[in-house]
Order: structure tokens, then sequence, then C-alpha cells
């Protein structure tokens, strides 16, 4: 089902739409700022089950998830201080930093060292998501496992993933997908993918 929001004024009757899809284990395609994004409720096994069945992808890769904010981060995930201090100044934005997960997150999201891919979107209707939702969702690219390229198109994605129980359109999302940067305990950074984010404000 293909829902038209405003990107940047999203409707507060069509971002409800889409949170009550996702507390009954909906999967749906959203904007987040880079790429369209496949998301669910973070804590509902069988729906994030059911977002690697329509990627084709192996449990084995954990999919990154989306926060509200900064201190939620925290909540699920060991932030040192001086990465801390990094993080405040490219929230909201087109990072995803892996930390090391607290017991709060899911087995399912973390991969074998117990870390955790957690962002936090600047797209106006990501971020009424998930403040009407009030928990994380999960986000991984629109596009089937080995696909070169992510879909970018809501009509494409409504008409070729048809699993999904909703497509959000809030008009063509982009190509490039986000910055994900790694730290250890200490706080040292490790580029690990370089994506929309620049890297000059990293280091």
């Amino acid at each position: 089902m293909l829902l038209p929001v405003n990107p940047n004024h999203p409707e507060p009757r069509k971002i409800q739409k889409a949170v009550d899809i996702l507390n009954r284990g909906g999967v749906i395609a959203y904007p987040t700022g880079t790429v369209i994004g496949f998301g669910c409720d973070l804590f509902n096994r069988k729906a994030v089950e059911k977002v690697y069945r329509i990627k084709g992808a192996k449990k084995g890769k954990p999919f990154s998830f989306l926060c509200a904010d900064l201190s939620e981060i925290s909540r699920y995930a060991v932030v040192p201080d001086s990465s801390y201090r990094l993080m405040r100044r490219l929230v909201p934005g087109p990072y995803t930093f892996v930390l090391q997960a607290t017991k709060e997150v899911p087995k399912l999201c973390m991969d074998r060292r117990k870390t955790v891919g957690i962002r936090v979107p600047d797209h106006p209707v990501a971020r009424a998501i998930l403040e009407t939702l009030g928990r994380p969702i999960i986000s991984t690219s629109a596009k089937r496992e080995g696909d070169e390229w992510t879909v970018n198109d809501p009509e494409e994605i409504d008409k070729t993933f048809k699993p999904l129980d909703l497509v959000i359109d809030a008009g063509l999302g982009g190509i490039n997908p986000s910055t994900v940067v790694a730290f250890d305990e200490d706080g040292a950074i490790e580029v690990l993918r370089e994506g929309m984010g620049p890297l000059d404000p990293l280091f």
C-alpha cells in the first residue's frame, strides 16, 4: 500500500497509520534522510524476520536501527565520553555509529562481537515515526541481498516488494547510504563505510 506523505511537514494521521502498522508487527518502507529503508519495530522478532525474508538476507548479518535522539542511543549502546562529544555534533544526520550493545538490544540485532549500528535520522518523516512509536525501528536499505543499488522510487518499491505492509511516498530517496563509523572502548574512530556523511567532521 502506497501512502503519500508530505516530506517536510508529515501529516500526523498518516504517521499514526504507519505507527499502527508497526505496532501490529508490520514492515514499512520509509525515507531515512539517505536511502529509502525497510523498517519494523526493533522488539518484534517476527517482524524483523519478515524484513530478512523481504531482502533475502541471511540472519548472520544484523540490521542497524534508528533512534529518536542521542539520549536514546545511550540506552541501547555503550557510548564512551569521547565518542559522545563527537556524536553530539553529528546527530541527527547521515552517520551510523557502531558501538557495544547493552542488554536492551535483541540478540537478533547484534553481531558476534555484540555490537550494534545505530543512527539518529534527520528526515522529518522518520523522526515523526520514531517520536510517535516511542521505540527504535530497524533500518536497512530497500534492496534485495546481492543487488548493487538501493531502489529509491517509492512506487517501484511498492510494485517490487509485495510483502511490505506500507510504502511511504515522500518523494524519491537518495542513492548514497549513511557513513558508518565504529568506535572502540577508547573512542578511537574507524570508518567502515564512506557514504553520505562527510569524513571531515570525524577527524
